[in-house]
């Protein structure tokens, strides 16, 4: 339930809280006075759509923000969820659930199983074709519960054997020309005989190849220096050593060393000797290293970064060849499973349509009756049940409620037909007998008593009143029998300070209650007018 709820900057709403309460919550108040933009901003807050004209005159941005306890939701604290919209005039909209950012729909679909709106402008479920096979099953209970559990896990396995058909080319023309394909690259990759190291030693003469005049000039210099100078300048100081050797180990020891190092450079020099021979190239040769570098970059674009990932793909290539030429034993096997699913969910989708229909004739007696006792007499409502071809998610059939609303005219979607005062009347209708099993915790309605009569604005209040005993309810009304069955009446006004209209809301206390009534019901609050409130407080 929503047990504060903080708004600012919306319409002529400055800085607002609100705290409410379970029960009966009822918010009356002078015309203007911002009523609607109460319910507006718990909208806004359940993901509905938000013009900017809604933004506070001077201000930039609107925020609406409450807090609704929810013991057994997952992602509560200590019972508690925040959440909180804030929308700037330059577009930008931040959405956020305990502090998480979400999307708009993400924060759409969080809330509709928390608040549940009914005014007389707003998309509310009821017009939504989808929800009214929701209804139908809630009202059903336990005797539905078991075979749309056993058909939803059917339709998993289902939908799964047909998405790995479609995945394993089940179609021959899809299959032929997978292979094709396949086969092609796995050739193209086979053809170029390509070798893990190959790229790096091709790539090494080509370096080779761009420098070399770099190369000779330099092996060249190279070779003069350690052979006609180093080495003959090194043999004369070992050769001058040698003379000196008896004469201390110390000297015998260089004598080693100095020799050690002269036939380390004469290898060296002899190495670098033939790398002098390496570097020279034929054109033909020349031509065949740029052409295999350019076979690989080809073969790097398409199918891996460097030859090993080249290799491994063509791997795949292979396996799936392999698969895909084997597939028909076990596309026969799926097909089958397929077909044995595809019998079982008929059969149960059947079933589940069976239970439907009988049920949908209960519920719309049951609807019919409500909308008898709030002053719809000549209302007619019905359940459509179409069983279909089709596996939806929660069966075969498709649900729509239908209605004519005056006597003579044919049933049509309850979507088309309806005003803003019959819809909420319809769903009063409908939450009354489904207060049991409704999981919406909050229900607010707005001026649900536009439109009718003092006999069914009693009625209206009697019903309101029963679901609000399961349910937290939040009623704006004009009408003295609803404001008389609140537990908690709230009254709404505004002021106007330094040529800026505020609102203001306040909890009445039973005294103020009384007047409140008295006000609504007669105009002006008198002795007889309060003593009429009186009453009415009385018999709720």
């Amino acid at each position: 339930m929503v047990t504060t709820l903080h708004i600012k900057n919306v319409g002529i709403i400055d800085d607002l809280n609100i705290e409410l309460n379970e029960g009966f919550n009822v918010l009356t108040g002078e015309t203007g006075a911002g009523k609607t933009l109460i319910i507006g901003s718990l909208a806004i807050l359940a993901g509905g759509r938000f013009s900017k004209e809604m933004i506070r005159n001077g201000e930039d941005f609107s925020f609406v923000e409450a807090n609704f306890y929810c013991p057994n939701n997952q992602i509560s604290i200590d019972g508690n969820i925040i959440v909180s919209r804030e929308i700037h005039t330059n577009g930008r909209n931040s959405c956020k659930i305990n502090g998480r950012l979400v999307t708009v729909n993400e924060l759409k679909e969080f809330m509709n199983k928390i608040l549940d709106i009914h005014g007389q402008h707003d998309s509310q479920l009821i017009l939504n074709p989808m929800q009214h096979i929701v209804y139908l099953d809630k009202f059903i209970g336990k005797e539905i519960e078991k075979y749309l559990i056993e058909y939803k896990e059917k339709l998993i396995q289902y939908n799964n054997l047909k998405q790995e058909l479609k995945n394993t080319y089940g179609e021959e023309q899809e299959k032929e020309r997978r292979l094709d394909l396949l086969h092609y690259q796995y050739n193209e990759i086979t053809e170029a005989k390509l070798k893990e190291t190959e790229e790096t030693e091709l790539e090494e003469k080509h370096k080779i190849m761009q420098n070399v005049e770099k190369l000779k000039e330099n092996l060249e210099q190279i070779d003069i220096e350690l052979n006609q100078n180093a080495i003959i300048s090194i043999s004369n100081a070992i050769r001058s050593l040698e003379k000196i050797q008896d004469c201390s180990q110390k000297y015998n020891e260089k004598l080693n060393i100095l020799k050690s190092s002269y036939y380390d450079i004469q290898e060296l020099a002899r190495d670098l000797s033939y790398m002098k021979e390496d570097i020279d190239f034929n054109e033909e040769e020349r031509n065949n290293i740029d052409n295999r570098l350019d076979l690989i970059y080809s073969l790097k674009r398409k199918y891996g970064n460097n030859v090993k990932e080249i290799l491994e793909y063509a791997n795949k290539l292979k396996e799936e060849i392999c698969k895909i030429e084997n597939l028909d034993e076990y596309h026969k096997k799926i097909k089958l499973q397929i077909n044995e699913l595809y019998q079982e969910l008929m059969v149960l989708g059947i079933n589940i349509s069976k239970i439907r229909n009988k049920y949908g004739k209960e519920l719309s007696i049951k609807i019919n009756q409500e909308l008898k006792d709030l002053e719809m007499s000549n209302a007619k409502f019905e359940i459509q049940i179409k069983p279909t071809e089709k596996f939806y998610d929660t069966g075969i059939d498709e649900v729509e409620f239908m209605i004519s609303t005056n006597l003579g005219e044919e049933l049509k979607p309850l979507v088309k037909i309806a005003s803003g005062g019959e819809m909420s009347r319809i769903m009063l209708a409908i939450k009354n007998i489904l207060a049991e099993v409704d999981e919406v915790n909050t229900l607010v309605f707005d001026e649900i008593d536009t439109g009718i009569s003092g006999k069914a604005s009693k009625t209206v209040a009697e019903k309101i009143k029963t679901i609000s005993k399961l349910h937290q309810v939040i009623c704006i009304t004009h009408s003295p029998s609803i404001a008389a069955k609140g537990d908690y009446n709230y009254y709404i006004s505004k002021l106007i300070k330094e040529n800026k209209t505020y609102t203001s809301i306040k909890k009445l206390n039973e005294e103020e209650t009384i007047e409140e009534i008295a006000r609504i019901s007669s105009g002006e609050v008198t002795e007889i007018a309060k003593a009429h409130a009186k009453e009415l407080r009385k018999a709720s």
